[in-house]
Formats: C-alpha cells, sequence, structure tokens
C-alpha cells in the first residue's frame, strides 16, 4: 500500500503512452511433459543495458503440472476508478494461475523487480470450494478486486456445471466467490473485458476441458461443437444481457479487445478458424442504441501445403489454417496485431476505422509449413502466439506456444520457447529486431508476457484522453 497512488496508473491511455517505456518483461514458461514445476522468467528488455535480451532470472514453481497460461497483475490503472477505494494500490504482485491444476500463485515483484519472490499459493480446493468453478484462466485487475475466468465447472473434468469468473481480494489475495448474480445462456468461457465508466463487459467461448486438455478433438471441432458466441453483461449488476452468435462454422471466438479510451464503445474478437473454408476471421462489435452488434471485418485465407508438410491433423487438407490465437490492440487504439500461430505470421492492421480494418504491416516467423527463421538465423518453432505491445507503441513482443497438448498436435517436432520483438515504424509496418532472442531454460516453453509497469492487454482506463 502506498501513500500516493502508484505512479504507473494512468488516468487516460494518452498519457501511459508518455510514460517511461518498459525495461522489464515477466514471461511464463511451463514444462509441457510436467518434469519440471513452471516458471517464471525475467527478461531486460532495455536497450542501454549490457544484458538486454537477455534472461535475468528464473522462479520456478514449488509444484509441477500446474500448465502455466494466462497471468495479470494485482492493481492497474482501473484503480483511479472513482468509484473505488482502492486508490493506493501498487503494481507489484503478478496472479498466476494454473490452468490445468486450478492452483493459483501470487509473485512478488519488489523489492527487486529482477528477482521475484512468492508471496502466497493458493490451492485448488479453495478455488473449488469457493466458486464451484475450476481451470482458472484470464485476469483482470478491477476497481475492487481482482477479477478471474475459468475455463472448467466443477467436478473432476470440469463439466459439473458451467464455467465463470469469481473474485479475489486485491490486498489479502483471498478467493471472495463467484461473481455472476445471473448467467442467461452462458456455459463455455475464454477470455473477458470491460468499459468501466460505461458499465458493461463482454466475454468469449472457447471450448470445455475434454475439448482442450488432451488436444483438439476433430470430430467436435468438425462438427462446430466449440465456442462461438459473444456475450455481454451488466458490469455492476452482474447480469447476463445479450449474447450474440458468430455463427457455428466460426469457431472459437478468444480474445475480446475493447477500445482503450472509454469514450469508444466497440472492440474487437479474433476467431481463430471457419471451418467452412479455414479462414480466420477478425469482428468488430459495438453498441448502439442500447444494444450490441457484431460484424466480421476482416478475414485471413488459408495457406495451401503440400501434405508431406503438414501434421496429420491437417494432412487431409492440404492447407495450413491462420489459426488466430491472439489480437492485441494499441493503446492509442490505432492498430490491432494478430497472431496466425498456424502459418507463422503476424499481422498488423490499421483500425482507425473499427469498421474497416486495413493491413498495414506483416512479418513471418516460423509456422507450420513455411518454419521462416528468425532474422538471426536460428528456428523459430511454432508460431507468432501470445503478443504484447509497448505502451509508447513502438515495440511488439511475442512468444510461441498455444498449449501443450496442442502444440504436439500442430508442431510435433515441438516448440522450444522463444520470445521475438519486432519495431513499429512511425506509420505502420513491424521489423524484427535481429539481436533480441532471450536464451530460456531448457525443457519450457513460453507462453504469455507482461511488462514492467503495465501493458496494452492489461490496462483499464477510467477517463477519456485529451
Amino acid at each position: 500500500m502506498t501513500i500516493r497512488p502508484d505512479p504507473t496508473f494512468h488516468a487516460t491511455p494518452r498519457l501511459a503512452m508518455e510514460a517511461e517505456p518498459e525495461k522489464l518483461a515477466y514471461t511464463l514458461l511451463l514444462s509441457p511433459d510436467f518434469s519440471q514445476p513452471d516458471a517464471l522468467a525475467v527478461v531486460d528488455l532495455d536497450p542501454k543495458s549490457a544484458t538486454f535480451g537477455q534472461v535475468l532470472s528464473t522462479l520456478a514453481m514449488p509444484h509441477k503440472g500446474d500448465e502455466f497460461h494466462h497471468f495479470g497483475w494485482n492493481a492497474c490503472s482501473s484503480s483511479l476508478s472513482p468509484l473505488t477505494d482502492h486508490a493506493f494500490l501498487e503494481r507489484r504482485y503478478l496472479i498466476i494461475p494454473g490452468l490445468r491444476s486450478s492452483r493459483i500463485y501470487v509473485v512478488d515483484t519488489k523489492p527487486d523487480p529482477r528477482h521475484p519472490t512468492i508471496h502466497r499459493v493458493i490451492e485448488p480446493e479453495e478455488v473449488f470450494r469457493k466458486t464451484g468453478y475450476s481451470r482458472p484462466h484470464t485476469i483482470h485487475c478491477g476497481p475492487e478486486g481482482i477479477y478471474v475466468s475459468t475455463l472448467g465447472g466443477g467436478g473432476p473434468d470440469g463439466t459439473d456445471g458451467p464455467p465463470g469468473i469469481f473474485i479475489m481480494d486485491c490486498q489479502t489475495f483471498d478467493v471472495i466467490g463467484r461473481w455472476e448474480i445471473d448467467r442467461g445462456p452462458q456455459d463455455k468461457h475464454y477470455d473477458f473485458w470491460w468499459n468501466l465508466p460505461r458499465d458493461y463487459m463482454v466475454s468469449s467461448e472457447w471450448a470445455l476441458p475434454p475439448q482442450f486438455e488432451g488436444g483438439i478433438v476433430p470430430e467436435q471441432l468438425l462438427s462446430n461443437k466449440y465456442g462461438h458466441r459473444l456475450h455481454f453483461w451488466d458490469l455492476r449488476a452482474r447480469k447476463h444481457v445479450q449474447v450474440i452468435d458468430l455463427g457455428e462454422n466460426h469457431q472459437m471466438a478468444l480474445e475480446v479487445r475493447p477500445a482503450h479510451d472509454p469514450v469508444k464503445e466497440y472492440g474487437f474478437v479474433g476467431v481463430v478458424v471457419d471451418t467452412t473454408n479455414l479462414e480466420g476471421s477478425i469482428w468488430t462489435w459495438w453498441r448502439e442504441g442500447g444494444q450490441f452488434h457484431c460484424r466480421k471485418t476482416a478475414t485471413i485465407p488459408p495457406e495451401p501445403a503440400d501434405a508431406a508438410d503438414l501434421p496429420p491433423l491437417l494432412q487431409g487438407f492440404g492447407a495450413v489454417p491462420p489459426l488466430i490465437t491472439d489480437i492485441d490492440l494499441s493503446l492509442d487504439d490505432r492498430f490491432l496485431y494478430v497472431s496466425c500461430w498456424g502459418t507463422g505470421e503476424m499481422r498488423q492492421y490499421d483500425v482507425s476505422d473499427p469498421m474497416q480494418p486495413k493491413l498495414a504491416g506483416s512479418v513471418h516467423v516460423g509456422g507450420i509449413a513455411r518454419k521462416t527463421p528468425h532474422p538471426n538465423g536460428k528456428a523459430y518453432a511454432g508460431g507468432p502466439q501470445m503478443v504484447e505491445i509497448s505502451r509508447d507503441g513502438k515495440r511488439v513482443y511475442w512468444t510461441n506456444s498455444l498449449y501443450s497438448t496442442w502444440d504436439d498436435q500442430f508442431y510435433p517436432g515441438g516448440v522450444p520457447s522463444a520470445m521475438v520483438k519486432a519495431d513499429v515504424g512511425a506509420t505502420g509496418g513491424l521489423t524484427l529486431d535481429p539481436t533480441f532472442w532471450p536464451e530460456f531454460p531448457q525443457g519450457y516453453r513460453a507462453h504469455q508476457i507482461r511488462l514492467e509497469g503495465g501493458d496494452c492487454s492489461t490496462e483499464s482506463f477510467c477517463y477519456p484522453s485529451v
């Protein structure tokens, strides 16, 4: 607890863009065969440092088999909301859930941000007992607490009741309880985010645990059994207010990215694959006349490929789907970055007009068939996956692993850890930095990235930019 608000909290997106650039990244590492504990790596991002691009430390957890996936800060710019009584929190703790174990780690990044320590471990029994949920997934810091979405309900396979969101105390880190009062027709979960002043939340759908934990289930996918809906919620009433079905062929609606400026009532969602043609798509949703609407605004086609270059899962199609597994929006709401994990492409769209995204930049690295090496000549297995943008919008970082069992299906040759950096041109465009290549410990795969001082996929702003 500080006497004044944390200086890394900013009232508006524009003020956050003017802050000091990031100097450290926190990157999750998972052990795909559970032979060692998952870990958190600290990477030097300061170009003036003698250790730029190197791993400064690695914090291993005390348990095995957690399957780290997504994580987030205990507090962020949402703490400056006029409705909160937590304005003096610090952006200090990282909340790291184990997607497979349902265990949650609270990691302290102070007093030495380069060498974080474990502050508390929340055992899965506490999550089960207080919420009835399992498989914690996405972390968002809200004005009054920490919000945690889940992918599973109760029972051994997570199908005893639907998944949902629960709240943790942002100071003690105790699990408080379920968030939803009225969930309506929502029965699957993935990502969620909100517009705090406009008082609404949007959430998306991936799958239930039996559909993802052992790998993708082709029969389920081809019969359109994965998630394909968006859900809209009254944030304060904790009530489901509207559902939009994108069409059952639009399988796996994953990351939702609302505009950062709360004046703007729109956002984006990425769809992994269209089962009728293997294309990926970007959709724009918006609110007008008290109702939410959604439209497909960009598509990315599959790439033809020789069956000999494809894993068994794709050989019958003779093509590589782009597989949009992550998207991220710059703080000025100008550029949307789209990870095409299958084709090995990172796309940059100018979304100044959110209804007409325009391709502004693209780089290739990795990919199922392309196998494009990094500019330094080293092999990059997997494809662009979890993407994070610097607050000033000038640098983009990403990793290469999706989920252990899915990695093995699409990239059977293995997905050793990789994290890369691309520089953004003044008017758009991407250039991979050939000097940035952290060497992570052997046996790990790299997943999500968080930036010291906040980043574009965690911050919620309560005031409009001027």
